[in-house]
């Protein structure tokens, strides 16, 4: 029951990753810190649908 996520900067709004993760044992949304190239330094991204 993996399914594909997209996650977007939460600065510039782009989506730049794309991650799975488990609909049944996680339950709330993602949220990673991770390197936006537009932005240039490192920024938190949520996932999106």
């Amino acid at each position: 029951m993996r399914e594909i996520i997209t996650l977007q900067c939460s600065e510039c709004k782009r989506r730049n990753y794309t991650s799975t993760r488990n609909k049944k044992v996680q339950k709330d949304k993602l949220e990673l810190k991770k390197f936006c190239r537009f932005c240039r330094k490192h920024t938190i991204h949520k996932e999106i649908k």
